[in-house]
């Protein structure tokens, strides 16, 4: 059984405006309506024991969309999924133009965000230290943080991985505490339809493993999609699954939320 329960969280990057957010939701609470009572039944209750944590982090300007249509979903099926910021300043206030902060985001009721994704990094000058700087300013106001590592192509066929992923974390990563997840997402995988098999995934979150507290749980990110998904969250080290465009889709994001609601009952 998974120690630490699983996770399927979406990263729906620049997509779903507020209208298009609005209909994911109508749809997904329409599916989750039409499944079988018994399984519904079963995932409330791995939700509401946090054995099972939803989550979808969407554009900001389409937080008070997600929201609202959680929800609903929530008042129709107490499924509780939480609304997330793909990226959140680690000053609380000041001249930081096209920033968002994390009082703002409490504010809006939202308590979640990813830290140093690879397109960050790739396109907007994150490094290791901008990164620790998000993550312990977030984690010390009180948010569940997603912290990103992971290696490119050249860097994985160089038999670096390892390396690079050590570098991540001994530069990045905040004195772990409470809230502190870890996404291992391989470059080369986000949305090039590779992933990594799932025994390369379970070596690097076993490395992972060795070097965080046994307690900090450990995500899979990289093309992920429901025909992987089960293989995936079945390796001992993987505790959940961060989605790109699987997550986008009503329909694969609830397969994905069927298959680990599957294996915590193995």
């Amino acid at each position: 059984m998974k120690k630490h329960g699983l996770t399927i969280a979406g990263n729906w990057k620049m997509n779903h405006a507020p209208v298009e957010t609005r209909k994911f939701f109508e749809s997904l609470t329409s599916l989750v309506e039409k499944e079988n009572p018994a399984q519904r039944k079963q995932i409330r209750e791995q939700i509401a024991s946090k054995r099972l944590q939803l989550s979808v982090f969407p554009p900001a300007v389409s937080f008070e969309a997600g929201q609202e249509g959680t929800r609903n979903l929530d008042k129709v099926e107490a499924l509780h999924l939480q609304i997330g910021s793909q990226n959140t300043h680690w000053e609380k206030a000041g001249a930081f133009t096209g920033e968002v902060s994390g009082p703002i985001l409490k504010e809006l009721g939202i308590a979640h965000s990813l830290v140093g994704h690879s397109e960050r990094r790739q396109f907007y000058g994150e490094t290791n230290e901008t990164a620790k700087k998000r993550a312990d300013s977030l984690l010390d106001q009180g948010f569940s943080v997603i912290f990103c590592v992971g290696e490119t192509r050249a860097e994985r066929e160089a038999g670096d991985t390892q390396d690079v992923i050590a570098k991540q974390l001994r530069e990045g990563l905040p004195a772990p505490r409470g809230n502190l997840i870890v996404a291992y997402e391989p470059v080369w995988a986000i949305g090039t339809g590779l992933n990594a098999t799932a025994e390369q995934a379970e070596e690097v979150h076993q490395y992972i493993r060795g070097v965080l507290p046994k307690d900090t749980p450990i995500l899979y990110g990289g093309s992920v999609n429901d025909a992987n998904v089960a293989s995936l969250l079945a390796c001992p080290n993987v505790d959940g699954v961060l989605v790109g465009g699987a997550s986008l889709k009503p329909e694969s994001y609830w397969k994905l939320v069927l298959a680990a609601s599957k294996l915590l009952l193995v």
